[in-house]
């Protein structure tokens, strides 16, 4: 059965995961780390994408893309995918693959959603026990989105700038948002619908997306879905 072509609307935010094969390393020393976020600002800025949130795990990674075309994300994870499997192999004189299969993403609706996305990414260190704050995790947007940490590859998405009128409200508007914690609801929430690469938003998010590409964005019972 040929698989499903993503779901992809140029200017809508995706939430992407690309996990290392069988769970295994992705990254093996602090160079690594800098040399995919160096790959990944290259090739978002090539195929004019914008990365808003991210994490770099030691087996996998989570991003927050929104591309401003149709192919713009997969040309980009494309690129990004190649040229540092290639580093990998040559550095540790390896071969064969780094990853698992194709990345997998969700489109990711504005407001609530996409912060509760960042919020989600940015705490992955915190829920595996690494760090007991996100600030305290080197490779992730968080102190670029809760402090005003310079980072050239982040873009603020206009959701997030609507926190406050400056940077340092804007900060502190995000940071309020960590007092709460993510509950058991919106973690599996988030994980099912990126396993699925389905949709995170909204009911009329996601019946606005049912009706563009003629398919169910959720989990249940297929939907007939009409061609008008």
């Amino acid at each position: 059965m040929p698989r499903q072509p993503r779901f992809t609307i140029p200017g809508i935010p995706q939430h992407v995961i690309q996990r290392g094969n069988n769970r295994e390393l992705c990254f093996y020393a602090e160079e690594d780390y800098r040399y995919y976020l160096d790959v990944l600002r290259e090739a978002i800025e090539r195929n004019t994408c914008e990365l808003h949130a991210y994490v770099l795990m030691t087996n996998h990674v989570h991003l927050l893309i929104t591309p401003s075309t149709e192919f713009g994300l997969s040309h980009a994870m494309q690129d990004l995918g190649r040229k540092y499997v290639r580093y990998i192999n040559h550095k540790y004189k390896r071969t064969g693959t780094l990853w698992e299969g194709r990345f997998k993403s969700s489109l990711v609706d504005s407001n609530d959603y996409l912060l509760t996305c960042m919020r989600y990414i940015e705490l992955n260190p915190v829920r595996a026990g690494i760090v007991n704050h996100p600030g305290d995790y080197k490779w992730s947007s968080f102190k670029t989105n809760a402090a005003n940490k310079s980072d050239e590859i982040i873009t603020m998405h206009p959701v997030y700038q609507e926190l406050g009128k400056d940077s340092e409200k804007r900060c502190y508007a995000y940071r309020e948002l960590f007092r709460q914690q993510l509950d058991d609801k919106q973690i599996d929430e988030i994980r099912d619908v990126i396993n699925g690469q389905l949709v995170y938003g909204g009911e009329g998010f996601k019946e606005k997306c049912e009706k563009r590409f003629k398919r169910k964005t959720r989990r249940g019972k297929d939907r007939r879905l009409s061609s008008k």
